[in-house]
């Protein structure tokens, strides 16, 4: 019998070692925030306003995501910890308000939620539990304040082209660290303003230069879409 047992506490040793090993396993975050007015004028995707109805003409949130230098990222790293509203429970109005969903059909937020945890952040959990993950990503968003960097440099979302490099310079004259800058196609085929990713050290509590940018280019002129 006290073999069996051991037998048995060894087992469920080594399997929370693996998890640990699994959530420890990453190099810095990507912290990516989305422009509303390209998601909605793009030849990809439909957009439906949440349930909730049109979130504010600002950056959202999309995700906070784990990510070795080599480019590579950890994925799905804790079947057994699903997304709990209950743990967010006085993060909710702001996670409706500046994480939003604009996939079809509408919704209140909790599906984008649940993915962005399940996906992203479960293999970000030996530093950041569910609270911590989506207010850690909240308070980045109010520190960065991309679209008043941008306001600044004179950079507005009218629906005229800019530099791509004038962007990339007016984030980072306000947040102090060079941006990397996703592009999508409008309706019309036009290179536009999608993403911003920013890069935050593995503790999730600073902004560091970004290790590595993942892949794809904008052209040198960019349309930045109204909302």
């Amino acid at each position: 019998m006290k073999s069996k047992c051991f037998v048995l506490i060894n087992l469920l040793v080594l399997q929370y070692l693996v998890v640990l090993c699994v959530s420890q396993d990453f190099d810095f975050f990507y912290f990516v925030q989305q422009w509303p007015g390209s998601y909605c004028d793009s030849d990809k995707n439909s957009c439906c306003y949440p349930t909730t109805g049109k979130p504010a003409a600002d950056f959202g949130i999309h995700g906070l995501w784990p990510n070795y230098k080599d480019g590579s990222y950890p994925q799905n790293c804790d079947p057994n910890n699903p997304f709990n509203e209950s743990e967010v429970s006085d993060l909710i109005s702001s996670m409706r308000r500046n994480w939003p969903s604009l996939a079809c059909p509408s919704s209140n937020g909790e599906s984008f939620w649940s993915h962005e945890w399940v996906k992203h952040g479960t293999c970000s959990e030996s530093v950041l539990d569910q609270h911590s993950y989506f207010g850690t990503a909240l308070s980045l968003r109010q520190q960065t304040k991309l679209l008043q960097s941008l306001k600044s440099a004179g950079i507005n979302p009218d629906g005229g082209s800019y530099s791509l490099a004038n962007i990339k310079d007016a984030i980072k004259r306000g947040t102090g660290y060079t941006p990397w800058i996703e592009c999508n196609q409008d309706s019309s085929g036009n290179s536009q303003l999608y993403q911003v990713y920013l890069c935050v050290d593995s503790s999730g509590s600073n902004l560091i230069e970004c290790p590595v940018f993942p892949n794809g280019k904008c052209g040198s002129q960019i349309e930045f879409p109204t909302f």
